[in-house]
């Protein structure tokens, strides 16, 4: 049964993108016979509007800013977590002990779809903001419409990681310590630190991803469908590449925390269990 989790969040996934791409071929077609780069430039007018009021600001944040703010996260926060690798190392931890079961097979298949999802979104939304370096074309389009059924099938599983972890993740006296010492991370020793299921820095992760989520699927679709005044879709565009910047730096940290800075602990995600010696310190108020 546990090898069958991740193939099976796989094919809903893909089941899911089928459904959705049957309807995308209708919502290309809205701009014209196909998303020829005639309907892009039809788009493009429509979305640009009136510049003579502030458009001016607007676009030195869509043609400057933005792309700079995203090449800074995509450069800067993985070379301090190569820093902390290479200085303080990962925490090693025995998996030979007594298992603790943590997470059910029904919240392991959620999370799959939305990690597999939203690292979709990651790449296709790079590739929407860096289009100019790969020449545009069917490649960006391509991104654009899997960025699109990448963000209905995290959208959805959003609401559902809201149903299951909510009660979980409301925030604790003790996580404001958890912060004070950075969850222990910048130390050798492994001591207990404050944390009950979910530390300070996994709730966080988790509010921005599911209400974040939520705010971005709404701007998203603004952009996407282009209902709305010219503001309202400026406004959105402004909202989606700011939040879309902070997601994907915190979306980095928490890949860095499951894959590398914790040795082994993608396992619980596959298998549903964690090792005893690795909750009594970095989950201490955790009751099990």
């Amino acid at each position: 049964m546990k090898k069958l989790i991740l193939p099976g969040c796989i094919l809903f996934w893909a089941m899911a993108t089928l459904a959705i791409a049957q309807s995308q071929g209708q919502l290309l077609t809205n701009f014209g016979p196909s998303p020829s780069t005639a309907a892009f430039h039809e788009i493009n007018g429509l979305f640009t509007g009136d510049w003579q009021q502030y458009g001016q600001l607007f676009t030195e944040l869509q043609s400057k800013i933005f792309s700079q703010i995203f090449l800074l996260v995509v450069t800067v926060v993985p070379l301090i977590f190569l820093l902390h690798y290479l200085v303080i190392g990962p925490m090693i931890f025995s998996h030979e002990g007594r298992q603790i079961y943590y997470f059910n097979l029904f919240a392991r298949c959620i999370h799959w779809c939305a990690a597999i999802s939203f690292a979709l979104l990651v790449l296709t939304g790079l590739l929407i903001i860096f289009g100019s370096l790969v020449g545009g074309g069917v490649l960006l389009r391509s991104g654009r419409t899997v960025h699109l059924i990448s963000a209905a099938i995290f959208s959805v599983s959003a609401l559902f990681m809201l149903l299951i972890w909510a009660k979980d993740m409301i925030y604790a006296p003790y996580d404001f310590m958890w912060m004070l010492i950075m969850g222990g991370y910048l130390s050798k020793k492994k001591k207990p630190v404050p944390a009950g299921k979910f530390n300070a820095g996994q709730k966080s992760w988790f509010w921005l991803a599911t209400l974040g989520g939520m705010v971005m699927a709404v701007s998203g679709y603004f952009l996407y469908s282009f209902q709305g005044s010219p503001d309202t879709l400026r406004l959105s565009a402004i909202i989606h590449n700011f939040l879309g910047a902070a997601m994907i730096a915190v979306f980095i940290v928490h890949l860095y925390m499951s894959l590398f800075a914790i040795k082994g602990a993608i396992r619980s995600m596959i298998s549903g269990y964690k090792a005893e010696a690795e909750l009594t310190i970095l989950h201490s108020r955790f009751k099990f």
